[in-house]
């Protein structure tokens, strides 16, 4: 069983028991939280898509962590103008345990 939840206005392919980064909620550590934006359920072959959402569907997730992503470097040049530029940028992320879809 698995679902496409919204989470943040970015969608996440989810399954009871997976680990997900999303961009950084507003939430603590080891507490729980539900998402009500599940776009599409699939159940062993019985598909369910929303319009644009599902009603009654909902998926819980317990918070693991709030962490870092990898730096990204951002590198801009100007070639023959002696223009260049480094900047580095690490997102704010938190971490997620899937708990159940319902």
């Amino acid at each position: 069983m698995y679902a496409i939840v919204d989470i943040a206005g970015q969608q996440f392919k989810v399954e009871k028991g997976s680990q997900i980064y999303v961009n950084r909620l507003a939430a603590e550590v080891n507490a729980s939280v539900d998402f009500d934006k599940v776009l599409l359920v699939d159940n062993e072959g019985a598909v369910k898509v929303g319009a644009p959402y599902v009603d009654g569907a909902s998926v819980k997730a317990t918070v693991m962590e709030h962490c870092k992503a990898d730096k990204v470097i951002v590198f801009h040049k100007i070639r023959r103008k002696g223009m260049a530029k480094k900047n580095g940028h690490r997102q704010y992320l938190t971490k997620l345990q899937i708990e159940s879809i319902a």
